[in-house]
């Protein structure tokens, strides 16, 4: 959990089903808690919408309002990516209000995480880099040790766009050593991501590949911000043939995650390189409430409703209830069809 993300994520899944059989209510928050963040940082919506759901309640029935908290800091990035910046902001100042008297640096860093990607989902650069270089200001109660880092990336976009680039420059050379040495996949992913952004143009295009080919395909929706950066300067270059290659891998991909500012942004950026595109059909997460999507998971696996309830904590009829509604939702009529009407969302984009 300390930035190697893509391996937390099997273990908290495991773990979760472990704390589950033996009831361990207060340990199987924290580790929802967990494997929310890991999954919303592997772009799995699925997993941390129901997730961070689940923590939601569960820390308000077992009295840990920090993870509730941190539940909506998850929900807040949720928000942001597709485009719903006033839930994403309420839910941040909400979360602030909560555990600033606590003294959480560690939950106050995520907050501003959460705030500058609602920013830079909203096209207000110069917002989302006041937000987040408040992570390295270490007189700041926001600032972490190595939350910091797990900004770099948003930061560096900030940066760019809202001329603060030197600045960011500094930053990223005091990341890179630490970045070598950490075994944070996250970090890693992070620097890689900066180094293209923060380069002059004459050093850019080498950093632009060498960071697509770096095990970016990891992280799903830094790849795809990634692609569209690259259109972006290719266009710049005056090279607009090239650059639809990287803008219709960033819209496409940005399309299966359900990301729509990003998604939009692809497309503007197309229709300048010469080439128009329609937008995406609604998928599954555009029709289920989170505790829908956690029982429609749940029944696709082939759970019945007594054990979905049993893992939930919910009664028999609740599971039910919720069923019928999905159904309707999806316009499916059987359990077997779950699975495919649930796809939509899940498919990786790579």
């Amino acid at each position: 959990m300390i930035g190697a993300f893509d391996i937390a994520a099997t273990f908290n899944a495991e773990s979760v089903a472990g704390l589950r059989a033996q009831g361990r209510l207060i340990t199987l928050v924290r580790v929802l808690f967990y494997h929310a963040w890991s999954s919303f940082n592997l772009a799995d919506w699925t997993v941390a919408i129901a997730a961070a759901e689940e923590v939601s309640r569960l820390a308000e029935e077992t009295r840990q309002p920090v993870l509730a908290a941190g539940a909506q800091v998850v929900q807040s990035m949720l928000a942001a990516v597709r485009g719903e910046t006033e839930v994403a902001e309420g839910l941040a100042t909400e979360v602030e209000r909560t555990v600033r008297s606590r003294g959480t640096g560690f939950m106050l860093a995520l907050v501003q995480i959460a705030r500058g990607l609602t920013s830079l989902s909203g096209g207000l650069h110069d917002e989302a880099y006041g937000h987040l270089i408040r992570l390295f200001d270490h007189a700041d109660p926001a600032y972490h040790p190595f939350v910091c880092g797990w900004g770099m990336a948003d930061l560096a976009e900030a940066a760019v766009l809202s001329g603060n680039r030197e600045a960011a420059r500094a930053l990223l050379a005091e990341q890179q050593p630490i970045a070598d040495q950490a075994p944070s996949t996250w970090l890693h992913m992070a620097v890689q991501y900066a180094r293209p952004l923060l380069a002059e143009d004459e050093d850019a295009e080498p950093l632009f590949k060498s960071a697509l080919g770096a095990g970016m395909s990891r992280w799903p929706l830094y790849w795809a911000r990634l692609q569209l950066a690259f259109g972006m300067w290719l266009r710049r270059q005056r090279r607009a043939g090239e650059s639809r290659v990287s803008l219709r891998a960033a819209r496409d991909a940005f399309d299966a995650l359900g990301a729509l500012p990003w998604g939009e942004r692809a497309r503007q950026e197309l229709r300048a390189a010469g080439e128009m595109s329609r937008r995406p059909s609604p998928g599954a997460l555009d029709y289920l409430s989170p505790q829908e999507l956690q029982v429609a998971l749940m029944a696709a696996e082939g759970m019945t409703n007594r054990q979905i309830g049993q893992q939930l904590y919910l009664s028999h009829r609740t599971v039910s209830t919720h069923l019928y509604r999905i159904f309707q939702k999806l316009g499916i009529t059987a359990r077997s069809q779950l699975p495919n009407a649930l796809s939509t969302q899940t498919v990786s984009p790579l």
